[in-house]
């Protein structure tokens, strides 16, 4: 096992980081840029390394900085959390190369899984269901593409292959804007993401977004911990989830997870990772692959009893899996509310002082937050504050909590999006289960 980490991150997830390394006795070092110093997390590290002003890319995605820190605290290995730097192969090669450990895949996995058409089609070799599409990149012959569009039906979906988080996606709805598109998304995709690579797939119009966690050894040995159903989005960007998806036939949810468990240990897969799924009439489509932990991990930590991160730890050490998946049960039902530094109508960022933090508490209630009273929020950063869970033994006494649990939670001093999450919670049609992903764009008028 480990006997320092280094944790590449900031925020909720980099104090859930510390925690559970503590919890396994392992030492920690905090990473952090100027504006970052009062973290909770830094506070309570073993050690703490300044790596640089500010902006993110000065100090939270400085690969030099990060690998100086951990030669200079004798770390052995780095846990770089979600974002950032968290699925970025050069710098797992990196950490490698200078004899650490990347808490994650290897290098060549994430690129295999960062670039849309090596993971499509590594999925399909490995049977897990996927976008009818045009099997790799669009060739430069527009007649052809012509072709593979009418062979999978309009409407389209132009994608940049090395896109993510909603750019690089353009919908065509007939032949005639076709060849406009495909030329229009090279364009930006290259400019946003040095890479012009496009692929087409089927566009769905009302589907749900389900994805599947999955915990793999690297060594042949992978399981599932069930479905989080994550439709309620806005802009491409996760509000509110919740575990198990409601409304999936078992047989269906049955088929998926194996085909997923069966790619893990195809790949080489090591580490916690997420399949991401479009859900629409029974039927699972592979979005992409998530080779990090997940914002909303905890919901399924709520409904399994399972602590992903020290898992994650431990078969990034080089240990077998210590759960088969009869282990896995899944109990009762769990959402999460994302609260955010934002106004509620304009969805602005609300940085500044909060006066006083007051987190919910009770039988079945989480917050995971790095929010204190007398912390400021900075402008530099993603506005998410703080993570409020609830569990239950079903869906209805899981939602009954979260109303609750959010009429507890005083946030003083900046405005946050508390009001929306309480207006979603009470919503009847969400209340019924299973709303698509243009159900809360809809609902708000965008």
């Amino acid at each position: 096992m480990f006997d320092k980490v280094l944790i590449a991150n900031r925020g909720e997830i980099a104090l859930r980081i510390l925690r559970a390394c503590k919890e396994m006795g392992i030492s920690t070092v905090a990473v952090h840029s100027q504006v970052d110093r009062d973290l909770k997390h830094v506070r309570l590290a073993d050690e703490a390394v300044c790596i640089g002003p500010n902006p993110s890319t000065q100090s939270y995605l400085n690969i030099p900085a990060i690998i100086s820190a951990m030669e200079i605290t004798d770390a052995v290995a780095v846990h770089p959390g979600y974002g950032f730097l968290a699925e970025n192969a050069d710098f797992a090669e990196q950490v490698q190369k200078s004899g650490f450990t990347f808490i994650g895949p290897d290098a060549d996995v994430i690129r295999l899984m960062g670039d849309k058409v090596s993971a499509i089609a590594a999925m399909k070799k490995a049977g897990v269901p996927t976008v009818p599409g045009s099997d790799g990149p669009l060739p430069a012959n527009g007649e052809r593409c012509l072709e593979i569009a009418r062979k999978i039906g309009y409407p389209v979906i132009i994608k940049a292959a090395a896109g993510g988080g909603g750019r690089g996606m353009r919908v065509v709805h007939t032949e005639a804007a076709l060849l406009n598109a495909i030329s229009v998304t090279k364009s930006e995709a290259g400019a946003a993401f040095g890479d012009s690579t496009v692929y087409m797939e089927k566009f769905l119009q009302n589907p749900r977004h389900v994805e599947i966690q999955v915990m793999s050894d690297g060594q042949g040995n992978a399981i599932h911990l069930g479905d989080r159903d994550c439709s309620l989005q806005r802009r491409h960007q996760k509000v509110l989830e919740e575990a198990p998806a409601p409304g999936i036939p078992d047989n269906v949810r049955q088929d998926v997870y194996q085909a997923c468990v069966q790619a893990c240990i195809d790949i080489g897969y090591r580490g916690a990772g997420t399949f991401e799924f479009l859900y629409e009439d029974e039927r699972f489509y592979f979005i992409e692959m998530n080779t990090r932990i997940q914002v909303e991990h905890p919901v399924t930590e709520m409904v399994t009893g399972v602590d992903l991160i020290k898992e994650q730890i431990r078969v990034c050490a080089g240990q077998k899996l210590s759960l088969k998946q009869e282990d896995i049960v899944i109990r009762g039902h769990a959402f999460e509310c994302r609260i955010n530094a934002e106004d509620p109508k304009t969805f602005f960022p609300s940085p500044g002082r909060v006066n006083n933090f007051h987190a919910p508490g009770g039988l079945g209630v989480r917050v995971d937050s790095h929010v204190y009273s007398g912390y400021t929020v900075p402008p530099n950063y993603d506005s998410m504050i703080a993570k409020v869970i609830t569990h239950a033994e079903s869906r209805e006494a899981a939602l009954a909590r979260m109303r609750v649990a959010l009429s507890e939670l005083i946030v003083d001093g900046i405005k946050t999006n508390v009001p929306l999450q309480q207006d979603l919670v009470t919503d009847a049609a969400f209340a019924q289960g299973g709303v698509n992903i243009h159900y809360l764009e809809k609902k708000l008028g965008l």
